[in-house]
């Protein structure tokens, strides 16, 4: 597992515990002691996995995931909880948790959570990458290839380009063979895909 796990809960025994377990998987874990230890240095942190403990004094788990959502931080989250508090649980998934865990917790729950979190964050970053790779190709073309290129992906053909933009279809062919050089692939599908990903699209 990658990615570092971070685990917030006012229970030292308890940060012990999950620590020792977790590491014997192969897992880093940085646990902190408070929600506010945390904030602290969350915006500083590389992306992982968060174990939130459900109740702690002046600021909860479900409301330390609500402020890091408003920081722009959806790291995948287990929520893990002394007790049986069906109206939490809910909110917690409502809130982006991956699960829901009673203490004392299960081991191979626990561990089969962070690999469903590792995993959904590998994925993240993974599109991350992919988009960060689109959005460097179309800042490299120049305004006109951009163009061709949004026209490509839109669907339209060759001689609808060259007649939307006062170009003759040769010299419209001669854009989308230098968008294929930089982009190295001469597939529509592939264009398409670069250009709708540096644009934000799913």
């Amino acid at each position: 597992m990658s990615n570092a796990v971070y685990l917030v809960d006012d229970d030292e025994a308890v940060r012990s515990a999950l620590t020792l377990l977790l590491e014997t998987v192969g897992v880093t874990v940085k646990s902190f002691a408070s929600p506010e230890a945390f904030l602290t240095q969350a915006a500083n942190l590389p992306p992982g996995c968060l174990i939130l403990d459900i109740r702690m004094p002046a600021i909860s788990g479900l409301k330390l995931q609500e402020k890091l959502s408003a920081q722009g931080i959806s790291w995948p989250t287990v929520i893990i909880s002394g007790h049986g508090d069906i109206e939490a649980c809910r909110r917690a998934f409502r809130n982006g948790a991956i699960d829901y865990l009673r203490k004392p917790v299960d081991e191979q729950d626990l561990i089969d959570a962070i690999q469903k979190g590792q995993a959904e964050l590998e994925a993240c970053q993974q599109r991350a990458a992919e988009r960060a790779e689109a959005q460097a190709l179309v800042s490299a073309l120049s305004p006109r290839e951009s163009e061709v290129l949004e026209m490509i992906a839109k669907g339209v053909t060759t001689k609808q380009i060259a007649h939307a933009l006062g170009l003759s279809p040769r010299t419209v062919e001669s854009h989308r063979a230098a968008i294929a050089a930089k982009a190295g692939t001469t597939s529509t599908a592939e264009l398409t895909r670069f250009w709708l990903e540096a644009q934000g699209d799913p």
